[in-house]
């Protein structure tokens, strides 16, 4: 787990919805309401190979820049 600040993450092109990548193959996109709470569908599998490069492109860039949670210091 690694943390990163939104205002380090200004300069990203991110996909909109919380996700999850799976073996660079599949994405599970989470969806919440306005509230917090879990929207229906509440996830929403994806396996095109373009938004599977998409989200795996993101990822690396946050990845690289963000903090390992060990050294992470709130401020």
């Amino acid at each position: 787990m690694r943390w990163l600040p939104r205002r380090l993450a200004s300069d990203l092109a991110l996909p909109g919805n919380d996700f999850w990548l799976f073996d660079e193959a599949m994405v599970v996109f989470n969806h919440f309401t306005g509230d917090g709470d879990w929207a229906e569908p509440g996830t929403e599998t994806v396996t095109d190979p373009a938004v599977v490069s998409l989200c795996r492109k993101a990822f690396e860039a946050v990845w690289s820049r963000a903090t390992p949670h060990e050294e992470y210091k709130i401020r």
